[in-house]
């Protein structure tokens, strides 16, 4: 009867073991678990114009190191700072079709995340535009920023605000610059200038200032830009 005994205590204590060391095995794995390869961009392609509104977007595969199910993750909105992201889609194909507005400007982005949830980068945004109901104008583009940085700290009382916008018609573009401490900005500083600068100065020490572009075409279509901000020292 000892004897007995004494072999279930062995016996209990090899399948401990055993279930011990598949538990380090399987933690090992998921510490060597890689992200997904970018995806890469097919359609719509950066300043794609006349989209139909029932968008298919297409992209190229993305490769998984350790051979896991991937899952892509379709972001669209209408600024190239995603906010706020109008639609959030997921695909396990190359392709997924979302129905946007006709005759609008729209920008989207794609990231594949593998059955483990590691995720790549986002590939490169791109901007497209949907075809309009038989319209001979199209809205600009809405602006992006390029100074001063998002949500960034600048030094001194002065700064140079600077974006970019395009037009599909080729249209000659000007700007209304909206500039104050309020964070839906109301005070317009410069009206129907060409610049796409604006030379903002005598500003208040440790503000947060916040501004927007609104953008014209000469020929009704205009496009307001999102809300940016920074802050002086």
């Amino acid at each position: 009867m000892k004897r007995s005994y004494i072999y279930l205590i062995a016996i209990g204590f090899i399948m401990f073991s055993c279930g011990g060391g598949d538990d380090k095995v399987d933690n090992q794995q998921q510490d060597q678990n890689t992200a997904p390869s970018l995806p890469s961009m097919v359609f719509p392609l950066d300043n794609t114009v006349c989209v139909d509104n029932n968008v298919v977007f297409q992209w190229g595969a993305s490769t998984d190191a350790e051979g896991n199910r991937i899952t892509y993750k379709i972001e669209v909105a209408e600024n190239n700072s995603f906010t706020p992201i109008l639609h959030t889609e997921t695909s396990f194909s190359e392709s997924k079709l979302i129905s946007l507005e006709k005759g609008k400007s729209y920008y989207w982005r794609i990231k594949a995340i593998d059955s483990n949830l590691a995720e790549s980068g986002y590939a490169p945004t791109s901007n497209f535009l949907t075809e309009g109901d038989g319209v001979s104008n199209h809205v600009p583009f809405a602006p992006a920023l390029i100074a001063p940085a998002l949500n960034s700290e600048i030094s001194g009382t002065s700064t140079t605000l600077s974006w970019l916008s395009t037009d599909f018609d080729g249209d000659t573009l000007t700007y209304d610059v909206y500039l104050d401490t309020n964070s839906n900005p109301v005070t317009k500083v410069s009206e129907n200038q060409s610049e796409s600068t604006y030379s903002a100065s005598g500003l208040t020490p440790a503000s947060t200032y916040y501004f927007k572009i609104v953008v014209k075409d000469g020929n009704g279509g205009v496009s307001i830009g999102q809300i940016w901000s920074f802050t002086t020292k």
